[in-house]
């Protein structure tokens, strides 16, 4: 029976593939041991912060789902989420705050772009597997030709 160190390429021993290995690993783990500290380092009142009312109680809806302007989107931070946004009225506050929400218009759009890469990258895929499957061909029919000449 064969030892597992056996199966081992011999060109992941050396000491230039495992320098890299250890360099590689060393920067994973400094990136997220780095943030990890960062996000501890903050004071704890910047910590806080007020969740809007509706997140803590129910609301209505007073204005739909619509698309922020270039001035919304740098004012209110509902607008930097999605782009778009909804006004609701809390119940029990008697507060109006705006929401970030989702459009079926922006959802539908998102759907189609996300289908027009997929058939584009089967596309691509079905040329590439026809080109080298040509390729494999006439590589094949080549060394068949080759073989039938030398005898």
């Amino acid at each position: 029976m064969e030892s597992a160190w056996r199966r081992v390429p011999l060109a992941c021993c050396r000491p230039r593939v495992l320098a890299l290995h250890a360099l590689f690993w060393g920067l994973v783990a400094l990136r997220v041991f780095g943030a990890a500290l960062l996000a501890e380092d903050k004071p704890a009142a910047a910590k806080v912060n007020v969740a809007p009312c509706w997140l803590l109680e129910e609301f209505v809806v007073t204005v739909e789902c619509s698309q922020c302007d270039a001035f919304q989107t740098k004012t209110r931070p509902a607008c930097g989420h999605t782009g778009y946004m909804e006004k609701v009225n809390c119940t029990k506050s008697n507060r109006d705050e705006y929401k970030s929400c989702r459009s079926a218009v922006m959802e539908e759009r998102l759907f189609w772009k996300f289908e027009a890469a997929m058939l584009s990258v089967t596309a691509l895929s079905a040329v590439s597997v026809v080109l080298r499957q040509r390729r494999l061909d006439r590589l094949a029919s080549e060394k068949v030709r080759r073989q039938i000449e030398s005898i």
